[in-house]
């Protein structure tokens, strides 16, 4: 991860999927809308919704019946939802309201409920956000919900959260270019395990932040409370520019273009 930098050897950023278990269950990523990444039947295979998972019964019995949710009920659950603490439009974009949590379900439980409980959880943490500093700078709550998606892909340290918020805030303030590669992975559908090619530096898709300035069309993923609130009270740095250390975890910030390219010549960035 990093602004401006990374062509190869960068922590990948990825739709939100995960697998779903008995107690636990991560979203899948969200169908995109026009114009944004198209959801492929190969993209569905890889995402990590599985049908797998032992069901509870009431009173905390095991069953031995399988949970019957599975990816294609998802999908078409998020095709077309409200998000009530949002607006009472309907929404055919779900990526960043689908919310990672812990889920309790049974046999019967069907997907439009698993995608009820994780808007419903959404809509209570969202609410204990205070947005106030980033009205004062004219951001959107849904511009706020975007930068916590990109702090949840680049961030692998709670407390480089508001780092990374802090850069984004000041290159947007600054009119540059985010040049985050995260997003970049997510409108080309690039596998983590894949490196970034430079002809794909170059592709016009509107998640090329390296390109366009201003922020990607949609969340690029499904962030946590701690990333939300990152997004909407960055640190008080001027820091332009990061890029990760040897460690594969933490980032170099800094506000000096010749320091951050001296960093980037010194840890091998091509």
């Amino acid at each position: 991860s990093g602004v401006s930098a990374c062509t190869r050897d960068c922590r990948p950023a990825c739709a939100s999927c995960a697998r779903l278990t008995r107690t636990a269950v991560k979203p899948a990523a969200a169908p995109h809308s026009r114009g944004g990444p198209r959801w492929t039947e190969q993209r569905k295979a890889r995402s990590r919704l599985r049908s797998e998972a032992r069901a509870e019964q009431p009173g905390g019995e095991r069953s031995g019946d399988r949970v019957r949710l599975n990816g294609r009920a998802y999908l078409a659950a998020t095709r077309s939802r409200i998000v009530p603490c949002f607006s009472r439009q309907r929404r055919t974009q779900l990526e960043g309201f689908l919310f990672p949590a812990t889920y309790d379900f049974l046999a019967r439980t069907t997907a439009r409920q698993l995608v009820n409980a994780q808007l419903a959880a959404f809509c209570r943490e969202w609410a204990t956000v205070d947005l106030r500093y980033a009205r004062a700078r004219n951001l959107t709550p849904y511009d706020v919900l975007t930068i916590a998606s990109m702090i949840e892909r680049e961030a692998a340290v709670a407390g480089e959260r508001r780092l990374v918020a802090a850069v984004i805030y000041n290159r947007l303030r600054a009119r540059m270019p985010l040049g985050i590669d995260a997003t970049l992975r997510y409108g080309l559908r690039i596998p983590p395990t894949e490196s970034i090619r430079r002809s794909q530096l170059r592709d016009p898709t509107p998640y090329n932040t390296r390109l366009y300035r201003g922020l990607p069309p949609t969340p690029i993923a499904s962030p946590g409370l701690a990333s939300i609130r990152a997004a909407a009270h960055p640190a008080d740095v001027d820091y332009l520019f990061y890029a990760r250390k040897r460690d594969h975890r933490h980032h170099f910030f800094t506000a000096s273009a010749s320091a951050y390219n001296r960093f980037l010549v010194e840890n091998g960035y091509g």
